[in-house]
């Protein structure tokens, strides 16, 4: 049996400066000492230095929902390539997505690379698909969820979609993704007071990793979830790239066409940099077990 300290985490991966956990090999069942609740306990593959979940949509969503029933802070991640190559140059980014509880996988790329460094990891988890699948949950579960980010219009049209496909959805709250910095315990308090139970956090990267990763705690005993621009997807704003695109890891030249001058360095840049990073780790891993074997 795992048990998680007062921080209520799990183990991470190298970058976390100290451990935050202590362990008791038995079952492998996790109990949180703060609510005395089991939680499915995380069997990670390790990918670039980070500790990362191999599961489905749907292991996912029930992962979540453990994480949820402990009614204590949580915090999920996804990567994607431009994640990876981000965090080898941001110390900050590298820790926060090491503390994380949860963390999937939201690149093809990624699912592609674990299978060639063998740390295979069974399907791309969309962020987007995951956001969807967790409001359908809560849905049922009867959790209330907070919409926080994004602009105005894209809030409130990505709010109206949810509540008119799920009637039985509770809102407990939105704010939009602009405050200032006198205002933001003001935000962190108005969610917190909404006893939400999934918080959804559409800012940029690293902008909501750094905003979550400080202040975890001051949601609430919620888990908190990064989405990125799903907001502005699901309420009508943007366009997804088609099934097509998005199976064969194509999603990123959709989003490359549609803005152009704010995406060409992340994606033509850090995808190079991503592949570059992929062949000298499979290389490095290579060396180490002809090492080995000899």
């Amino acid at each position: 049996m795992t048990l998680l300290d007062d921080t209520g985490s799990a183990p991470v991966a190298q970058h976390t400066r100290r451990a935050r956990v202590r362990k008791h090999h038995d079952e492998g069942v996790v109990l949180d000492l703060r609510t005395h609740r089991l939680v499915p306990p995380r069997q990670p593959v390790n990918l670039f230095g980070l500790d990362v979940d191999p599961l489905s949509l749907t292991e996912s969503v029930d992962r979540a929902e453990a994480l949820i029933e402990t009614r204590s802070p949580r915090h999920h991640v996804c990567i994607n390539a431009a994640k990876v190559v981000g965090m080898r140059n941001d110390e900050r980014l590298a820790e926060v997505l090491a503390n994380a509880d949860m963390v999937n996988v939201d690149g093809q790329s990624i699912v592609w690379a674990s299978r060639l460094l063998r740390a295979k990891v069974p399907e791309r988890v969309a962020g987007i698909d995951f956001m969807e699948a967790l409001i359908a949950r809560a849905a049922e579960r009867g959790w209330g969820v907070y919409f926080l980010g994004a602009t105005d219009a894209a809030l409130e049209a990505c709010v109206a979609h949810f509540q008119g496909r799920f009637p039985d959805l509770i809102v407990s709250g939105s704010h939009n993704g602009y405050w200032t910095d006198e205002e933001q315990a003001d935000v962190f308090g108005e969610v917190a007071a909404s006893g939400a139970q999934l918080v959804l956090v559409a800012l940029p990267t690293p902008r909501k990793e750094y905003l979550v990763g400080d202040n975890l705690a001051a949601f609430g005993n919620a888990l908190v979830v990064g989405v990125g621009g799903s907001f502005d997807v699901f309420g009508g704003l943007v366009s997804r790239a088609p099934k097509w695109a998005q199976n064969w890891g194509l999603e990123w030249a959709h989003r490359l066409a549609q803005e152009p001058r704010r995406m060409w360095k992340r994606y033509l840049v850090g995808n190079s940099k991503f592949c570059y990073l992929v062949a000298r780790t499979w290389w490095q891993t290579r060396i180490t077990r002809s090492g080995a074997v000899s």
